[in-house]
């Protein structure tokens, strides 16, 4: 069973096409014009055992929100493509990840009931160029988008390249665990509603 989707999006602010396959190595090809966004993806897919292809081009001329969030919707729209039904998988994940000082948690349903909370506090307005304020958009319009409840928190923590890393990292190994084939499903919804 192929677990692959290709995700086009092309507004007036952005132009977004994701590819996914979730079976990959975490291979990736990554272009959004913003080069820590580039880094963090590249980090999600290498630890979410996902090959991932992004090519953004968004309205950078005005600010990042728009490449940060668009992306975000596309990448969760391709991976709910990618497992219809969420039928067979896991459903639940979770992971910790400590990045020297910091630790970060977060814990995932693929439930088709989107949600986010977000406990994450940034020491500093900035990573690089970008406002460390879209981290948080970036991760709402995944779980909106991916039909995901995600709970992500920073435990502790001093320095915002950590407390970003880390938590595309925790969200990676929590997803990676979630889209796991569970054979005790039968390839069927994990619920007792038997759809998700």
């Amino acid at each position: 069973m192929s677990r692959k989707a290709e995700v086009v999006r092309n507004t007036k602010e952005t132009q977004i096409r994701i590819a996914v396959d979730l079976d990959g190595t975490g291979a990736s090809e990554i272009s959004t014009g913003i080069g820590f966004f580039d880094h963090m993806l590249e980090s999600f897919a290498r630890h979410g055992g996902i090959d991932l292809k992004v090519e953004t081009k968004g309205d950078l001329h005005i600010d990042m929100h728009h490449t940060v969030e668009d992306t975000g919707i596309v990448l969760g729209q391709a991976i709910k493509d990618a497992i219809p039904g969420f039928k067979g998988i896991r459903r639940f994940g979770h992971a910790y990840i400590p990045m020297d000082e910091t630790l970060s948690r977060c814990a995932i349903d693929l439930s088709n009931r989107p949600y986010l909370i977000w406990k994450v506090d940034f020491k500093t307005p900035k990573v690089g160029d970008m406002d460390t304020e879209l981290f948080k958009e970036f991760h709402h319009a995944f779980a909106m988008n991916c039909g995901a409840c995600v709970h992500l928190e920073t435990l502790y923590g001093t320095n915002s390249h950590h407390i970003a890393e880390s938590g595309f990292k925790a969200l990676a190994r929590a997803l990676r665990h979630a889209v796991e084939l569970d054979p005790k499903t039968h390839g069927l919804a994990p619920s007792t509603k038997g759809v998700l």
